[in-house]
């Protein structure tokens, strides 16, 4: 792999900033939040199948469309899907969950991704 004039000497966060790229762990969110908005909009194929459970308190900050954290007695289960993106999909605004469109969303999800630090 070749890298372009001027970015040899620049750390790996300097080379993604400049060429305007998401980090890999950035990229790998990104694609979960799409996966989870697609489940969510478009529903499961599987009656009576659902891997997430939804907020039933009407109290809370945000969007409506929260998702409740399950309960589990080992650690390896953090790093599944359905745990995993839980927290990052309840903490983006209202405006990317509720998108009317998977182009919306993915437009306004880059948004709210460059936001976070």
């Amino acid at each position: 792999m070749r890298l372009l004039k001027g970015l040899e000497h620049k750390s790996y966060e300097e080379r993604l900033r400049e060429l305007g790229l998401f980090s890999l762990e950035r990229r790998r969110l990104r694609g979960d939040l799409i996966t989870l908005y697609i489940y969510l909009k478009r529903g499961c194929s599987q009656v009576g199948v659902s891997l997430f459970s939804q907020a039933t308190s009407n109290m809370t900050r945000g969007h409506s469309l929260k998702l409740c954290q399950g309960r589990f007695r080992l650690d390896i289960r953090k790093k599944f899907f359905t745990e995993r993106v839980i927290g990052h999909w309840n903490g983006l605004p209202r405006e990317v969950v509720e998108s009317p469109s998977l182009e919306v969303f993915k437009k306004r999800l880059d948004v709210a991704l460059s936001a976070m630090v």
